[in-house]
């Protein structure tokens, strides 16, 4: 008897202390404490002296920060950055830094081109690497020359070898440029994309030879082109100038973009640009949904996504 109540004592003096009470006790019974959470790498049902499971892999991976592109160029960098900034970041792999300036060529992002540039100091090539610390970086340059980009002196565009000659001593210029800045900011070499240039309805001989420069200097390194130019080609013609191409299925399916089976180009008052609203004195971005931007900038998109997933 003596010992049936020393034990019902020391039920009750347990029940006053740890706020635990037999599972059969009714309302009036105080609250269970509240669990504490698991440590980390411990599970709910880990108990002294049981080994803690490894983490997951989706516990040991912190969200990973998205690569920066960064596009460089002229007035067609202008007029497409907004479409190529929205189907970049649609992979949710990366978003774009855009800096095009209209008129510009190679020697125009130099560091050292500053008086006769159009480019200022914090917009050139190297600056922009450091600053942005991109993963990409696109060129998109037409080949901009003498009444256009005072930088290439008095050189007619595309007239003579001295043309070519300077424009790939400026690649090959700018590209050390880049690989320089990537190294004093302590990153790892962006990969270039060259954007391969659409027919010129004038010298077709130009952008050719302009399109074998981009395609040289790539292969003289990890660097790549993306053939934007051929998808506003006609079909088997790439140096071929047209205003009009035959329909896509996407643009089948939009009407604005489809008439009598061919989408435009160019409007009937610029045989350069792709943006369908008129021209203004200031260049911007375009404004209205232009099929030959769409083409150009997802040619563009298709090979910084392949350059991307390569350095993941």
């Amino acid at each position: 008897m003596r010992r049936g109540r020393v034990a019902a004592l020391v039920v009750l003096a347990l029940v006053w202390v740890t706020g635990c009470s037999d599972p059969s006790d009714g309302p009036t019974a105080p609250p269970a404490a509240a669990p504490s959470p698991p440590a980390a790498g411990r599970s709910a049902e880990s108990g002294p002296g049981t080994p803690a499971p490894k983490a997951s892999k989706q516990r040991e991976q912190r969200p990973r920060e998205k690569s920066s592109v960064l596009y460089l160029g002229d007035s067609l960098a202008m007029e497409s950055q907004a479409a190529l900034a929205d189907r970049v970041s649609a992979t949710g792999r990366a978003t774009v830094h855009s800096a095009p300036h209209s008129g510009t060529t190679l020697c125009d992002y130099l560091t050292e081109t500053q008086h006769d540039s159009l480019v200022p100091p914090r917009d050139k090539a190297a600056a922009l690497v450091g600053a942005e610390r991109p993963s990409v970086v696109v060129l998109q340059f037409w080949g901009n020359s003498w009444g256009y980009t005072p930088c290439m002196g008095s050189i007619p565009q595309g007239g003579n070898a001295r043309y070519y000659t300077r424009y790939a001593a400026d690649a090959k210029a700018l590209t050390r440029q880049i690989a320089a800045a990537a190294r004093d900011a302590g990153i790892p070499r962006p990969g270039i994309v060259w954007v391969l240039q659409a027919p010129d309805a004038f010298s077709p001989d130009r952008v050719r030879r302009v399109n074998d420069i981009y395609r040289a200097q790539a292969a003289s390194g990890p660097d790549t082109v993306a053939d934007a130019g051929r998808r506003v080609s006609p079909a088997g013609d790439r140096y071929t100038w047209t205003r009009q191409v035959p329909c896509n299925d996407e643009e089948r399916a939009r009407a604005r973009d489809c008439a009598g089976g061919l989408t435009a180009l160019h409007r009937e008052d610029d045989h350069l640009h792709f943006c369908l609203a008129p021209t203004t004195k200031n260049s911007r971005p375009c404004p209205v949904r232009s099929p030959g931007i769409v083409r150009y900038t997802n040619a563009i998109a298709e090979v910084v996504d392949v350059s991307l997933r390569g350095k993941t």
